[in-house]
């Protein structure tokens, strides 16, 4: 008969390691953190709102392409002082990367970008679609 050796079952350890396969696949833009995010569309205007509290318009960079929108920063951690345990760590910190695919193309040249109060709003406005008469020759 054979010894069969049994492990406990750790299913945060496999979550950890699950995570880390993930961040191995995504790349060096593997989040630190992720900032809640709201897109919706009015009928010119295509409208991203961010909260990123802490962050300076120096921190954020939004690249804007066709169809899609990202944004990537970076937030340092919020406490300096040396301890020893700590007793909960809620806030995110570290780089951070969100993109979207949008529904139709955007005007790129007109995408402005707002940072007050903590909050980052992208209004991002919809590429007009346009016609012209074609003469026959």
């Amino acid at each position: 008969m054979q010894n069969v050796a049994f492990a406990r079952w750790d299913p945060l350890r496999d979550l950890i390691a699950l995570q880390e396969q993930i961040g191995h696949l995504v790349g060096t833009d593997a989040p630190g953190w992720t900032p809640p995010v709201d897109l919706f569309e009015t009928a010119t205007d295509y409208i991203l709102s961010a909260e990123l509290p802490g962050l300076a318009r120096e921190q954020i960079d939004i690249h804007a392409e066709e169809n899609r929108i990202v944004i990537r920063g970076e937030r340092g951690a919020s406490c300096h002082i040396p301890c020893e345990q700590y007793h909960r760590v809620e806030r995110g910190h570290g780089r951070f990367s969100r993109a979207f695919v949008l529904p139709d193309a955007i005007d790129v040249a007109h995408v402005a970008a707002e940072l007050q109060d903590g909050v980052l709003t992208v209004t991002m406005p919809k590429l007009t679609a346009s016609s012209r008469r074609v003469s026959i020759t």
